[in-house]
């Protein structure tokens, strides 16, 4: 598949059950019908997951979404990490 922006061949990442086109130079990404309703659903029993497994006194903070210098990490920016 072409880059409709750029007209770069598309890379293809499996990521979480889904295809994922994207294009290595301009950063532009596709994604078929139905496929950002599968990453939401994920994403959220993803979040409930790992919010139901920890209980938090108030000041405490989740290491894992904080363990980096780039301050919190989410579901999300993992999922476009090329």
């Amino acid at each position: 598949m072409q880059c409709p922006k750029c007209s770069t061949e598309m890379m293809l990442k499996q990521k979480y059950e889904t295809s994922i086109d994207y294009c290595p130079s301009c950063g532009g990404v596709w994604l078929d019908r139905g496929e950002i309703d599968k990453i939401i659903q994920i994403q959220s029993s993803h979040e409930d997951e790992h919010y139901n497994k920890y209980h938090y006194r108030n000041g405490d903070y989740d290491d894992y979404y904080y363990n980096n210098k780039y301050g919190r990490k989410g579901f999300f920016g993992d999922l476009f990490n090329f």
